[in-house]
């Protein structure tokens, strides 16, 4: 069985896309739509920008989204995924796909998230750190020996054994950085992002994000949809609603995910997007199957 996963932020490239756009048409006809639905030429910045402003997070999120979506869509009759997930960013791109949220409707939902997440972290600052090499349960520990009402850190990213990334308050996260060093990470990097990401620290986009989810309409996907916050399989519109509007200040429980898509008959991963962080992670999560891009 196959299942196609989606990539978050961090995998995009100047120069994403270029390529369907100039020898699909419908590529060139969604990526067309895109730029009338967001206000702005986001093919211009996607094809020939540069990379601070590709990295604008209201450019760098639908950026992410269109090249995954559209990769996808343009597949055709080749696109017969048994199950798909996202991470991050990229469950909003497996729900478009999967035909639960219309090229629109996803569209508009990746543009007000962005712009949510980027006030949340102006209202709020916070950061994030990369741990690899300790148990999920050790970091666990440490993010709670640490944090505290007022600095708060917890775990956000459980993207694959020995690799965990944990999200918070800057002082907190640094103070947490020490000690994982300590216990024997081999890295704890604070990484260059300016909000604390999957935490609760992103509750004011939470809100915003809502809003927007409720006016967007959600169908029944054709397959089962895995979602971050919980790691299970969805197919019910409303379900899928609701774990939706957690997703922003929950854990994604990438690892669960995965584990739970083998554990349901995925013998192969195809991955839909930029980049090949997810192929990488899921060859980490199990050497029983494999993983590939488009």
């Amino acid at each position: 069985m196959t299942a196609f996963v989606f990539p978050g932020q961090g995998s995009q490239f100047v120069g994403m896309g270029k390529d369907l756009y100039e020898n699909n048409a419908l590529a060139k006809e969604l990526f067309d739509k895109a730029n009338e639905i967001l206000g702005f030429s986001i093919t211009d910045i996607m094809f020939s920008g540069t990379d601070e402003e590709l990295k604008q997070t209201k450019v760098t999120q639908p950026a992410v989204f269109l090249h995954s979506v559209i990769s996808a869509l343009c597949l055709g009759d080749d696109f017969k995924p048994a199950m798909v997930a996202g991470h991050s960013l990229g469950e909003l791109s497996a729900l478009t796909a999967a035909g639960c949220l219309s090229f629109e409707d996803g569209l508009k939902l990746v543009a007000a998230r962005a712009v949510a997440m980027q006030a949340a972290c102006e209202a709020v600052p916070g950061t994030m750190a990369a741990v690899i090499g300790l148990p999920d349960e050790q970091v666990e520990a440490i993010c709670k020996e640490v944090s505290t009402p007022e600095a708060l850190v917890i775990p956000a990213n459980y993207n694959c054994p020995g690799q965990l990334v944990i999200s918070g308050e800057k002082s907190a996260i640094e103070a947490a950085c020490a000690k994982l060093k300590e216990a024997g990470a081999k890295r704890a990097l604070v990484l260059p992002v300016s909000g604390a990401f999957h935490s609760p620290l992103m509750q004011p986009a939470k809100e915003e994000l809502e809003a927007a989810i409720e006016k967007a309409t959600f169908n029944k996907p054709i397959c089962p949809v895995y979602q971050n916050v919980d790691a299970q399989a969805h197919t019910c519109p409303e379900e899928i609603k609701a774990n939706l509007i957690q997703q922003l200040t929950a854990s994604v429980l990438w690892t669960k995910e995965v584990q739970n898509m083998i554990a349901a008959g995925a013998t192969e991963f195809v991955e839909c997007g930029p980049g090949k962080a997810l192929q990488g992670m899921i060859a980490k999560i199990s050497r029983d199957v494999t993983a590939r891009g488009l």
